[in-house]
């Protein structure tokens, strides 16, 4: 078992009350198998699997895995496209006990590298391109024991089916600490590098238990298919995707395209009812001239989050569907939702909505005193006290072998987010800034210092700053203000081809201006402020 203490974790001070259902995600679909085990409840490009039919794939991932050598504690990292398998391949690490790791496509691999060195990993599922720049670096990942590559397209040279294949199918199933570390979950570090929030089996479960316990499961006789076009390599994707639909009795479309005609067609396909996305993709799903209202008439609602709103965007979705998109806030060390707003109460301007039912807000000021409502302080999270959600919620287990920054995010019981904002008489939450500078490009976070730390390393810069600029589509765009050395001159094509081989795209400067000089404080340090009023142009 992991010793959290050696990880850098922090248990719970207490156990939280449980709500009943699983006990774990290792038995999440047990429930199903009992009620309806012929129900289709996984659908990919390359698959789709029952209830019973994902139950015993995933017992035997769980025992191919033993097989390999994993223990409950070991590491387990997936780098694979939005598909059936990498549902099937989570479940299996769930069933092993491991701690599983999604690492994003996109990533640039010393980025990639990172996260399995970090994590210590043990075991790396990817298919075919993203195998092989593991195996790259594989002499300096003295962790890792095996690569086992995923080829969906061809299933004769799937490693991973074949493994399965070959398993035990019988169920013999490792005692799973619901408590335990299951899963981490790596942020943009405010230091350049990132880090990994750890959640366990019962945090994972929690969101969609209690939206289950909200909003009644699917009937036998009805079809709920909900969608997942984000990366499911996002941990919150995991959570509220196939781990709350299965708690629903719902179904699950892992949607391989992102564009407004590859999602309405996978729509009109599955007659996909429910979606989430960031506000650029649901934008190119309603504005595409190819994609008819026949296309989207099964979709009765889609989430919209992970980026803030542009009017214009808001506007767009309101005239679509005749009500408004609702807002929210949440965090990877939640995980995944903390607020929502209720749309049908009147809106009011600046609120990412009310502390969801297993959820209670702080307020609190720099020597952690809680502050009165309208007064502005960091934003912490707890677990509710009152109602039928009182108690079951726990933040994280901290920051995955980073003790110091586990015991001051989770001081006094309470997640710190690092977040400033404000609560209204009625419970609204209002951020104001975010302490650490976090850029949301089309809902994917970007910190500032991972941008800045690749820049740096080029010899002729003496000194970069990057901070987000407001854009009506993607919500933010990032911008790099550079100062070069004496002498020197900037040559954009060049730092842009840097950043393009040890950043992922997404983070790569979409502005890139020289400056002859910051605007600095007395203590030396940029004035990023000042930034936001400079002319700038797009690369």
């Amino acid at each position: 078992m992991t010793d959290l203490a050696a990880h850098g974790l922090i248990a719970p001070a207490t156990t939280p009350r449980r709500l009943g259902g699983p006990d774990s995600v290792a038995t999440l679909l047990v429930p199903l198998i009992a009620s309806d085990p012929d129900r289709e409840i996984l659908i990919g490009r390359h698959g789709r699997y029952t209830a019973a039919e994902l139950d015993d794939l995933s017992t035997r991932g769980a025992n191919a895995l033993r097989k390999l050598g994993v223990v409950p504690g070991s590491r387990v990292a997936a780098s694979l496209p939005n598909d059936a398998t990498i549902v099937i391949a989570f479940l299996s690490a769930m069933k092993a006990g491991a701690i599983w790791l999604g690492i994003n496509r996109p990533l640039a691999p010393p980025e990639k590298a990172y996260m399995l060195r970090d994590s210590q990993t043990n075991i790396f599922i990817g298919d075919e391109s993203m195998s092989q720049q593991v195996k790259n670096f594989y002499n300096d990942l003295s962790d890792l024991h095996h690569v086992i590559t995923v080829d969906d397209s061809t299933l004769a040279s799937n490693e991973f089916m074949s493994l399965l294949s070959a398993a035990d199918p019988e169920s013999s199933l490792v005692h799973v600490d619901p408590f335990a570390p299951a899963a981490i979950a790596y942020t943009s570090g405010t230091t350049g590098f990132p880090k990994g929030a750890v959640h366990s089996q019962h945090n994972l479960l929690l969101p969609g238990l209690v939206a289950s316990r909200r909003t009644p499961a699917v009937a036998p006789d009805s079809r709920q298919v909900l969608g997942v076009p984000l990366p499911l390599t996002i941990l919150n994707l995991i959570v509220l995707g196939p781990l709350s639909a299965y708690q629903n009795g719902s179904t699950l479309v892992a949607m391989d395209r992102v564009d407004g005609l590859g999602m309405a067609l996978w729509i009109h396909a599955e007659k996909i009812t429910n979606f989430a996305a960031v506000p650029a993709m649901v934008h190119d799903l309603l504005t595409n001239p190819q994609v008819t209202d026949e296309m989207l008439s099964s979709i009765v609602a889609i989430g919209v989050g992970g980026a803030d709103m542009p009017d214009a965007f808001r506007r767009l979705y309101q005239q679509r569907f005749s009500k408004r998109v609702s807002t929210g806030y949440g965090l990877t060390e939640a995980p995944t939702s903390v607020t929502s707003e209720d749309v049908n109460e009147p809106p009011i301007a600046g609120t990412c909505g009310s502390a969801l039912p297993q959820i209670k807000l702080y307020i609190l000021d720099d020597d952690d005193n809680e502050l009165p409502t309208g007064q502005v302080g960091e934003v912490c999270v707890g677990p509710s006290d009152f109602g039928d959600f009182a108690d079951v919620y726990r933040p994280m287990l901290g920051y995955w072998n980073k003790p110091q920054e586990t015991s001051r995010a989770l001081r006094n019981g309470l997640l710190h987010t690092g977040d400033i904002g404000l609560l209204d008489d009625a419970g609204h939450l209002f951020i104001k800034d975010r302490k650490n500078d976090l850029i949301i490009r089309g809902g994917a976070n970007i910190y500032p210092a991972e941008v800045e730390r690749v820049i740096h390393d080029l010899s002729n810069v003496a000194a970069c700053a990057v901070i987000g600029v407001p854009d009506d589509r993607l919500g933010e765009r990032v911008a790099a203000f550079v100062e070069m050395m004496p002498g020197a001159s900037l040559d954009i094509q060049d730092l842009l081809r840097h950043c393009q081989e040890n950043l992922a795209r997404y983070k790569v400067p979409d502005i890139v201006t020289e400056v002859q000089a910051f605007d600095r404080t007395p203590m030396g340090k940029i004035k990023k402020t000042s930034l936001r009023s400079h002319p700038h142009s797009s690369v």
